[in-house]
């Protein structure tokens, strides 16, 4: 009999568990994911009545492995444009919570007298709310469409991002234990370098290699690849110095871009579905009821912090940002509990050996009681705010309201603006990727030469040969690339004002180029041969050849915003008129937000009371305020529709309302008609034949007079008469004496007009 590892008795008992436990949780609509922290603590070394997990330490190299998917199924997810796309509301009030509830933390555990970096991590671990939780109850409570549940899907949007951060400063800090100003802000320029270069050179390579092998890529091939890609990115920041999750999320968030990203992320949920669950139930393996027990204080004190804390610092920024303190209001009582990323903050100090064991079991405690209690606070979100209403003074309220009404007119774009913007990215970009090869010739192309070429003369030129040519196109795009937007125009124009300032902008920008040259010259060789030699010949050489250069340069920047928007694209050629309507709400939403108005999608029930009727007949405007702003209806859409205009069965409308107006119209919206027919059970349906005689007294009866279809809730297929065979007989046609009808229809129902009973 051959020996079977541990490893696998192990990964049965903590599955089978596993998946017996998150049925249970279903059946109570619970969590999964505590679903799955039961599960480890019922298999884990603090429970003797149940089997017992052997082999923990492969048992925690598959939770790695567990962490390293979640986070690049989160990158999938996510998308660099989409933080952009959020907008000033949700990113201000995402920062000032997260600033508020990490000092919290960090100033709580003080206080609990825990040790610095216990403290630092509880800060972090309280930083991100539960965006599975949070998503399921809105759903439960039907306010997904509401305008501060936007705001706050758009806050969660930012807190995975700052959160990924929090994990590298905070892996940076336990392994330097340097907690230096000038260190952390060296550790945040240099994590936002390499962010920006790895997301450049990913987007500009990666879709296009697998555009060009997507005949050739099956959903193999496709999970091969994007398995080999996370880890070979994990790899690649782990040896410049940043965490594992750190780089899959990376290359998640690359892929994310793609047109196969929709492909990836299906192919690769069973995988991070498996190790996910074997990271939970890691997590909860490591629970020891006598250590929640004995930290039972800071077990509440958390709890209340996260509740309170996280409630107060989300409205404050919401109002910060200038919603109005309703909406503020609702938005802190959304977003009150602990998420899904304090067990892989944990998990983290854990493995780096830097915060005490106690830490796991107070953040599972306090994560599962704002787990239950978050459903209603959403709930009771609007009577709190009333409350709040009664007690503040009417003067403060009246001036957070004037100044949410400031601050969303505030928005207007100026051509400076504008120009400056673009400045700001041609110069940040192309200089990313000149510090970016200056490292690469200095840390990896000098070595190589070296290995091969005793001469350290030939060495440096060589190198810096090649570095030049390599970085022309670049260089030149940073030193004379003009911003190609209406705006520069305008002010290139305007010698009188706009001249002088626009020159000392260019020169800037040409000293900037100069000073990466200079710098790279400088690691190969002398300053004084950087600039008696090297920049006179190279600025004369780059003058030389600029047309070429130019030319060079917009096909890799062509095909790097071929690459960029390639995922749009394709959803555009698509779907053209819903690119067309997205972008339309889009604007319509922040022209309406001043006046606490939003527009929502909603689908036509095809049993609606108000199907068919005209939009004059149904006066909703007059009697709940609202407007419809389109109809969509197929591949047509009808802006502005008319007062004859009818609402039909599937039409998508945009509806223009207040959350009162909107609130009060949903119940209208959603109703339909009750069905007179009941429903019948398949198997009582049946093909049956019935004769024409003074039981069923159908002759002379057309067969639409005698309502058979309706007292049979069944239909009329045939008719025997006189070895004559009518198929689908017309509505018009006579029942005759001894006449056989055919009809499908409910058993019942028809052997009671067989007996008269009908």
């Amino acid at each position: 009999m051959g020996h079977l590892p541990k490893l696998i008795e192990d990964l049965a008992l903590i599955l089978m568990t596993g998946a017996f436990t998150t049925l249970i949780f279903k059946r109570i609509k619970q969590p999964l994911v505590l679903g799955y922290i039961i599960a480890g603590f019922l298999v884990g070394p603090h429970l003797s009545i149940t089997p017992t997990v052997a082999d923990r330490e492969n048992v925690k190299t598959l939770a790695e492995i567990g962490v390293i998917f979640l986070l690049f199924s989160l990158g999938l997810e996510f998308s660099f444009k989409k933080l952009m796309r959020v907008g000033g509301t949700a990113s201000i009030t995402a920062f000032v919570e997260i600033i508020f509830i990490t000092i919290m933390g960090y100033f709580t555990g003080k206080l609990m007298g825990w040790s610095t970096m216990d403290s630092l991590f509880l800060g972090g671990m309280l930083a991100s709310s539960s965006t599975t939780i949070i998503i399921r109850a809105f759903d439960e409570l039907g306010v997904k469409t509401q305008q501060y549940a936007r705001i706050v899907f758009g806050v969660l949007v930012v807190e995975d991002i700052v959160v990924i951060l929090l994990m590298v400063l905070l892996s940076t800090m336990a392994v330097s234990q340097a907690f230096e100003g000038m260190e952390l802000l060296m550790t945040v320029l240099k994590l936002l370098f390499f962010l920006a270069l790895w997301f450049i050179m990913g987007i500009f390579l990666l879709p296009s290699f697998l555009k060009r092998n997507r005949k050739l890529m099956d959903d193999e091939n496709l999970l091969i690849l994007s398995i080999g890609l996370c880890l070979g990115m994990v790899v690649l920041a782990t040896q410049v110095g940043f965490s594992a999750e750190l780089g899959a999320f990376i290359m998640g968030s690359i892929i994310a871009e793609t047109t196969s990203a929709e492909k990836v992320e299906h192919v690769i949920k069973p995988v991070k579905d498996l190790f996910g669950a074997v990271f939970f139930i890691s997590v909860g393996m490591l629970i020891d009821p006598q250590t929640i027990m004995e930290y039972k204080w800071p077990v509440i004190i958390v709890t209340f912090l996260t509740l309170f804390g996280k409630l107060f610092s989300t409205t404050l920024g919401a109002v910060l940002s200038g919603q109005p303190l309703k909406q503020s209001v609702q938005v802190g009582m959304s977003m009150a509990q602990i998420g899904e990323f304090a067990f892989i903050v944990a998990t983290l100090g854990l493995s780096l050996g830097v915060i005490s064991p106690f830490l796991f079991p107070v953040a599972v405690g306090a994560s599962a009681i704002t787990t239950f209690t978050t459903p209603y606070l959403i709930k009771f979100s609007e009577p709190a705010y009333r409350v709040l209403v009664k007690i503040l003074p009417e003067k403060l309220i009246t001036a957070l309201n004037n100044y949410s009404l400031s601050t969303q007119n505030i928005g207007t774009e100026s051509h400076w603006k504008n120009v400056l913007g673009a400045y700001m990215k041609i110069v940040a970009t192309n200089g990313i990727l000149l510090l970016g090869l200056v490292l690469l010739t200095i840390r990896f192309l000098v070595p190589f030469l070296q290995d091969r070429i005793e001469n350290q003369m030939i060495v440096s030129t060589t190198a810096l040969i090649i570095a030049l040519i390599v970085a022309a196109p670049f260089l030149w795009a940073l030193m004379a690339k003009r911003p190609d937007t209406i705006s520069y125009r305008a002010l290139w124009l305007d010698k009188k004002y706009n001249r002088g300032p626009m020159l000392m902008l260019e020169v800037l920008r040409f000293l900037v180029g100069i000073a990466f040259i200079g710098l790279l010259v400088d690691r190969l060789f002398s300053a004084s041969i950087a600039i008696l030699f090297v920049l006179p010949a190279t600025v004369i050489i780059l003058y030389l050849f600029s047309k070429r250069l130019q030319q060079f340069y917009k096909h890799i920047e062509t095909r790097f915003l071929s690459n960029l928007n390639a995922r749009e694209s394709a959803a555009a050629s698509k779907d053209a008129l819903a690119a067309e309507m997205l972008q339309s709400n889009e604007q319509l939403q922040t022209e309406l937000t001043p006046w606490h108005a939003y527009i929502t999608d909603a689908e036509v029930n095809p049993h609606a009371t108000f199907v068919g009727k005209t939009l004059s007949e149904l006066a909703w405007r007059e009697q709940y305020g609202i407007n419809i702003a389109y109809i969509k209806r197929g591949d047509k859409i009808i802006h502005a529709p008319g007062r004859h205009n009818k609402l039909l069965p599937f039409d998508t409308v945009g509806i223009i309302a207040t959350e009162e107006q909107m609130h009060m119209f949903r119940s209208v919206f959603e109703a339909v008609e009750v069905l007179e027919t009941q429903l019948t059970d398949v198997r009582d349906i049946v093909l049956q034949k019935i004769k024409v005689d003074d039981y069923t007294q159908l002759a002379g009866k057309t067969i639409r007079e005698s309502g058979v279809r309706e007292l049979t809730n069944g239909l009329i297929i045939g008719i025997e008469r006189k070895n004559i065979r009518i198929l689908n007989p017309d509505s018009v046609t006579l029942f005759e004496r001894n006449d056989i009808v055919w009809i499908v229809g409910d058993r019942k129902r028809i052997q009671n007009l067989v007996k008269g009973k009908i």
